[in-house]
């Protein structure tokens, strides 16, 4: 045999061995996170959004399957890639077989504002995404299998959001969440989406968290945490003594940390075990 053929039959023995051991681990299988554009009709433009789905949602043999959801939001100053670049989203989404949803909130505190038509981020995550969610990936589509948290802006977002729309979101919590946006004129841009809090002092008020306790409802599951050293610590015992005055029921954690992304990568591991046994328990 010549050296020529000698050097082929090893080259398809080499690319044989190759292509076979590639297609036993999914060569062609998609990445589990992609970045889609959701068009926010209310706002007439674009939203970025981050997806993650479970390494299991392409298996071949689970293509029937469907799948709960995690709305997670980012914080003030931050955007859509910010959870995926500090925690391994992938492999939480693969482990508790979720898909987790991280929208562009872009400093909208995700309110819809009375005073910017640009952004109206209550209805862009609550109603637009929701749905845009439900007929592109096969999720399971009631209350009980969606659920809804944060940090920071987001923690605040979440909970506002949830607590505003049970029908929607069957779950909620927040990470050191700025639950009463009362206490902090003048930070963060809350101005420009509600006008200056000496003059708008009402609206502030209507679109803080803990003045939408009476808007929760009881078959909700609540988890709410914070760092000891968060400056938003004492909003959120606040928060707690007022659902625990109306006897609402949640989980309420202090640990100790600060207004970090060390607290908030650990923390999002309790929100996503106690998201699991919700949706176990879901109907």
């Amino acid at each position: 045999m010549s050296t020529i053929r000698i050097k082929t039959a090893l080259l398809l023995i080499v690319l044989t061995g190759w292509f076979s051991t590639a297609m036993a681990q999914g060569l062609d299988a998609q990445p589990q996170a992609e970045v889609i554009e959701v068009k926010a009709e209310k706002m007439n433009r674009n939203i970025k959004c981050t997806v993650v789905v479970p390494e299991q949602y392409f298996d071949a043999d689970l293509q029937d399957d469907q799948y709960p959801v995690l709305y997670l939001l980012h914080g003030a100053y931050g955007d859509y890639t910010d959870w995926n670049k500090k925690a391994n989203l992938e492999d939480l989404a693969s482990d508790y077989s979720t898909i987790i949803v991280c929208p562009d909130g872009q400093d909208s505190w995700y309110f819809d504002s009375p005073v910017d038509p640009s952004f109206q981020f209550e209805t862009f995550v609550s109603k637009e995404l929701v749905e845009y969610i439900d007929t592109h990936y096969r999720t399971l589509r009631r209350p009980g299998f969606r659920a809804i948290t944060g940090l920071s802006m987001g923690g605040h977002g979440a909970l506002f959001l949830g607590f505003r729309h049970p029908d929607v979101f069957g779950s909620c919590g927040s990470m050191s969440g700025g639950v009463d946006i009362t206490k902090f004129p003048g930070k963060w841009k809350i101005d420009q989406r509600l006008g200056k809090y000496e003059d708008n002092k009402q609206v502030w008020a209507d679109h803080a968290v803990i003045n939408q306790i009476d808007r929760i409802n009881p078959k909700q599951n609540i988890i709410i945490d914070d760092g000891s050293e968060d400056f938003f610590y004492d909003v959120n015992m606040e928060l707690h003594k007022a659902l625990m005055e109306r006897k609402v029921k949640h989980d309420f954690t202090i640990r100790p940390g600060g207004h970090t992304w060390e607290y908030w990568v650990n923390s999002l591991d309790y929100h996503m075990l106690f998201f699991a046994k919700a949706f176990d328990n879901a109907q």
